[in-house]
């Protein structure tokens, strides 16, 4: 994922945290702060120690992003999302990780549901 796609700056988070809205379930809480004037979406990825060792925390990011990405004509942009894993995200394979974002984008109706023939 390219450098302009990601929120990296703390103060970045937590103006998503105070402005923006949140949606989850029980693997992901998702803040989106609405940016009209940026084109693309960017995401910041928190995933807390509780989750695991390092491996495990990057493994778990490595499947966010591998996520967005093949999501990526679906997500609305404009948008930043800050995502923060919850522990039960330690056990998911990359499917589940993949679908469970899926859920919760979809309830924050910000993911386009493409119809058969549409490239994804």
């Amino acid at each position: 994922m390219k450098k302009e796609y990601s929120v990296k700056k703390n103060k970045e988070f937590q103006e998503a945290f105070k402005k923006g809205r949140s949606v989850a379930n029980r693997q992901f809480v998702v803040y989106i702060l609405k940016k009209p004037e940026q084109e693309k979406f960017r995401i910041g990825l928190s995933v807390s120690k509780k989750i695991g060792n390092a491996v495990m925390r990057n493994q778990i990011k490595r499947y966010i992003r591998q996520s967005f990405h093949e999501l990526h004509d679906q997500v609305q942009t404009g948008n930043d999302y800050i995502i923060i894993a919850r522990k039960p995200t330690a056990e998911m394979n990359m499917h589940e990780v993949k679908k469970s974002l899926e859920h919760v984008l979809k309830v924050g109706k910000v993911l386009k549901i493409l119809k058969p023939g549409e490239n994804s």
